[in-house]
């Protein structure tokens, strides 16, 4: 990222942030409530764009190389919208679709590992149980950026402990 900004209006919400993550690192970018974190991810993952500075992601820029570049990231929103009618299987079944196809066996161990049952419908799911499905969405096509917002929001300690174990797996995989 270099200069990026982002303002509404009067409202100032990242001004200039210019920062370089490197591949096999795990960053993890903290800061108060309002300080402009869920915005640096959006402009990363080109939901919304930025007034003023560029930023790249394994040498594609992000807005003119979006398409291309979501196929290479797994994403984790901070407000995670899921559908409730769908299962597990189906939601995850049908964003691979999207993604060229997903390894079941991969995305079964994942949801093992986490404690999901992927048959259960989402609207039937506490908040936990949406997070996993959240980060096994993200996980599911082995992507070589992961970009997580508040990754382990409304995990039980248990579970936390097999993200970080899963983050230090997929660090070493690069």
């Amino acid at each position: 990222m270099e200069g990026l900004t982002k303002r509404y209006g009067s409202v100032q919400a990242l001004k200039d942030l210019t920062l370089d993550v490197y591949q096999g690192e795990i960053f993890g970018y903290l800061g108060p409530n309002g300080a402009g974190k869920t915005t640096t991810i959006r402009l990363l993952v080109d939901l919304i764009r930025p007034t003023a500075g560029r930023a790249a992601i394994l040498g594609m820029d992000v807005q003119r190389d979006s398409v291309a570049l979501h196929r290479h990231i797994g994403n984790l929103p901070g407000e995670l919208g899921l559908w409730e009618h769908m299962t597990g299987w189906e939601l995850v079944r049908y964003l691979g679709e999207l993604r060229g196809g997903i390894d079941e066996k991969y995305v079964g161990d994942l949801a093992e590992r986490l404690d999901m049952d992927m048959d259960r419908r989402v609207r039937d799911c506490s908040s936990g149980m949406k997070r996993k499905i959240g980060l096994i969405q993200a996980l599911m096509h082995r992507p070589p950026v992961l970009i997580l917002d508040e990754p382990t929001n409304g995990l039980d300690p248990l579970v936390q402990q097999t993200f970080y174990q899963l983050m230090r797996e997929v660090t070493a995989e690069g």
